[in-house]
């Protein structure tokens, strides 16, 4: 549980930096090569490392056989922009890295959904990158 709540407590600390430092979509915080490196570093923390979920401190929805990724805007929205307990990852992920773990999580733990997700898919949902006011 411990490991879990650092984990958290470590992704909620570099999206909210990632926010409050990025002007521009340019500026990503989270280098990672590939969609499963991406699940691995930063959302198996939560959703563990068969997209199976958590419940403890918080509810963590399982990736696994999850009926709700069959529409590729779904995940790309909640990537983006979070919600709940979900962090929101617009400043601090690509495009491209958000294309590719979209793909990954809707392609792996049971899911087939093989409609792929592009990087101009997401620029198109981004939008403008939120920033802090200081």
């Amino acid at each position: 549980m411990r490991t879990l709540l650092a984990t958290a407590a470590a992704v909620l600390a570099v999206t909210g930096a990632a926010r409050a430092d990025s002007a521009t979509a340019t500026n990503r915080s989270i280098d990672a090569a590939n969609g499963a490196a991406i699940y691995q570093h930063v959302c198996q923390g939560c959703h563990m490392p068969g997209g199976k979920g958590a419940i403890g401190a918080a509810a963590f929805p399982a990736l696994a056989h999850n009926a709700k990724l069959a529409t590729s805007g779904y995940p790309v929205y909640m990537v983006l922009n979070g919600n709940g307990g979900m962090p929101w990852f617009n400043g601090a992920l690509s495009d491209t890295q958000i294309a590719d773990v979209v793909n990954y999580v809707r392609t792996h733990f049971g899911n087939d959904y093989k409609d792929a997700v592009a990087p101009a898919d997401v620029a198109a949902a981004r939008g403008p990158v939120p920033t802090l006011e200081r």
